[in-house]
């Protein structure tokens, strides 16, 4: 069941952002956004589902079909329709209740929600401006409670235990495919669900998106495990890096760079901090070493509710830090051909700097 009193405190938190930001109405489609918002996770098809919120009224356009599944969830009012009607009435209604039948009204819109939900919001309402939600939804969400560092932290402790089971479980001849589905069945057992999984032998980890598959695992050959899963909401995320059998030449000395790379950028992170300091911090180290062209992307991304949402680590980014920040700090080396290296920690900012939430060392896994 929702926490119902939850709801109320981050509406009321929304309200006081919308009221700084000069905002009049925020609509949120069944999205991660909903479910911070109000807890709900309604079924999401062709059929308009929205929450409106504004200073006085916060209720959902909901269709008839999907009401008692979720009614459970909360306790706000719904505006419902039915498929034979379809959803103008209804959504005319909720926008007269939230007040919101004035001309060149403030109005923020999930990014995330299906465009023709958007436009039909947007066509019902006389010259609305428009923006996303970085400055309202998102930026709540950014800033992390304790009882969500708990969920993260939960799910990390779970990571940490299907990694080093992964690596534990290398032999030669075991596939890509077949450590995947180790992993995903150390999660089930520990209660967790697979979010995804990355797992690369060889050349393989030069790829920093790589799909997993039948590729077999030699002697001698590196491994680059990237893997996260989702606990009671809340996902995990970290790589680690390995070899089976003897490294070959270099990839120790890449390795260590890599390491200096996100000590930097862990000491760089700090409440106040702009996201391009970090990624700078990152990025200076692996450049000096003669590697710049070979780190591929930015150096992280925030972690919540999604395994990828705001703040996001990169050097355009001019976004200031704030404690309560979660996201991840993964810098890394590519070298086509060769192998691939990546060291990823998840962060949550405290008042001194950053806190760590996997508690498996970052240290070069060697077996065999």
């Amino acid at each position: 069941m929702t926490d119902f009193p939850l709801t109320v405190a981050r509406i009321a938190a929304l309200r006081d952002r919308m009221e700084q930001t000069g905002t009049d109405l925020v609509a949120v489609g069944p999205s991660s956004h909903m479910a911070y918002l109000a807890g709900v996770h309604p079924h999401g098809d062709e059929r308009p589902v929205m929450l409106l919120i504004s200073q006085s009224y916060a209720g959902f356009l909901m269709p008839a079909l999907n009401s008692a599944a979720a009614r459970k969830d909360t306790d706000l009012p719904f505006h419902c329709w039915r498929d034979d009607q379809g959803p103008d009435s209804a959504l005319a209604e909720l926008l007269e209740a939230c007040g919101a039948t004035g001309a060149n009204l403030s109005v923020v819109l999930d990014e995330t929600m299906r465009t023709d939900f958007s436009l039909r919001l947007l066509d019902a309402m006389d010259s609305p401006r428009r923006r996303f939600t970085e400055d309202t939804v998102a930026l709540l969400r950014a800033s992390k409670d304790e009882a969500e560092f708990k969920a993260i932290k939960d799910a990390h402790l779970v990571n940490d235990t299907a990694v080093k089971a992964a690596f534990a479980a290398l032999k030669e001849g075991v596939t890509e495919a077949e450590i995947v589905e180790l992993i995903k069945s150390e999660y089930a057992a520990l209660g967790a669900t697979l979010e995804f999984c990355s797992v690369c032998f060889g050349a393989s980890g030069a790829f920093p998106h790589h799909t997993s598959g039948a590729s077999k695992l030699e002697r001698d050959t590196a491994v680059l495990i990237d893997t996260g899963c989702r606990l009671n909401g809340y996902p995990s995320d970290m790589t680690r890096c390995g070899y089976f059998g003897k490294p070959e030449e270099g990839y120790e000395e890449v390795f260590a760079v890599v390491e200096c790379a996100v000590k930097a950028a862990i000491a760089a992170a700090k409440p106040g901090v702009r996201a391009s300091v970090i990624d700078k911090a990152a990025r200076d180290v692996i450049t000096d070493a003669g590697y710049g062209d070979r780190f591929l992307h930015r150096t992280g991304h925030g972690l919540g509710i999604d395994i990828h949402e705001p703040p996001y680590i990169a050097a355009n980014s001019d976004v200031v830090l704030a404690q309560g920040n979660v996201f991840s700090i993964e810098p890394g080396i590519y070298l086509d051909g060769k192998f691939g290296i990546r060291l990823e920690e998840i962060v949550i900012l405290r008042q001194d700097g950053a806190e760590i939430f996997s508690e498996m060392p970052r240290d070069m896994v060697r077996v065999g």
